[in-house]
């Protein structure tokens, strides 16, 4: 309906310029506003319910763009203006992704490997790519170090290792239950910062074992790896609501909650079109 369509995009088009290329009157836009108004508040109500709810399954992670596709998804045909108006109206935003410190120590004498992702951030199917990063959550007892491997087509952590020092042990272990669970063929570009753990000789020769590609970002550069860094964004906000965690089993169990239930199993990303990495390995094993 054209009075609809102009109604929901009111905030970013003039009236009058939509009234004059859908062919309508401004006059009948206006009235027929008018006459829906109890009508439309109604929807808008019922809307909204649906908007917190989602909101709140994803406790309070997403903004308007992922709530508007969680909504269609379930099969409501709703505009993603009206989503986000709706959202700004009732105070319903986004909580905000801490930074964190890096864990990059590249103060070594390892060889370090090129460039070969070159922030090329797509990949034609899974274990083509993958992306490999660290970080440390503070708890009440020390820290704990997390390692991640991430699948760059689908967005999906393939292999995570925690343990209570930053020892080249950690990527190792969260690189081989990617190699156990995932099986890679020959040829798969692994992307990791330059730091001590990723180039050792131990992890190098994991990679050359299977018959993987070894490349590295450049010397102080994050946004060589921008996924890695959007994955952690998404983790430090969640352990902002978690957290300060009382000791490493507390941080444990909701690192692993967040990876195995959340990310990689309800998150939806802009990058893949608002899909979970789940439904993206579906639709590639259907292909």
């Amino acid at each position: 309906m054209r009075f609809r369509f102009i109604e929901d995009h009111r905030e970013m088009f003039l009236v009058r310029v939509m009234c004059s290329v859908l062919e309508v009157s401004a006059s009948g836009y206006y009235a027929w506003r008018g006459r829906s108004e109890s009508i439309r508040s109604q929807a808008n109500q019922a809307l909204l319910g649906d908007i917190r709810r989602v909101h709140a399954e994803s406790r309070r992670r997403y903004g308007s763009p992922r709530v508007h596709a969680a909504l269609q998804a379930e099969g409501q045909r709703v505009g993603r203006n009206r989503v986000a108006r709706l959202m700004r109206q009732h105070g319903i935003g986004v909580r905000t992704k801490r930074h964190f410190r890096v864990t990059t120590d590249s103060k070594h004498s390892f060889p370090v490997a090129p460039n070969l992702l070159n922030r090329q951030f797509t990949a034609s199917g899974p274990n083509r790519v993958w992306l490999a990063d660290m970080t440390y959550i503070p708890t009440g007892e020390g820290w704990v170090y997390l390692a991640v491997v991430l699948d760059l087509f689908s967005r999906k952590v393939v292999g995570w290792a925690m343990r209570e020092t930053m020892a080249q042990e950690l990527t190792i272990a969260a690189l081989q239950m990617a190699i156990t669970n995932r099986r890679p063929g020959p040829e798969l570009l692994l992307h990791s910062d330059r730091g001590s753990q990723y180039a050792a000789h131990d992890y190098r020769r994991l990679l050359a074992k299977h018959g993987m590609l070894c490349s590295m970002s450049r010397k102080g550069d994050c946004w060589d790896n921008a996924p890695m860094e959007s994955f952690f964004g998404s983790l430090k906000t969640e352990l902002e609501e978690d957290g300060p965690f009382l000791n490493r089993q507390v941080a444990r169990s909701v690192l692993f909650a967040f990876i195995e239930s959340f990310y990689n199993r309800q998150r939806l990303h802009s990058a893949i079109g608002y899909k979970t990495p789940a439904d993206m390995e579906q639709l590639a094993a259907a292909a």
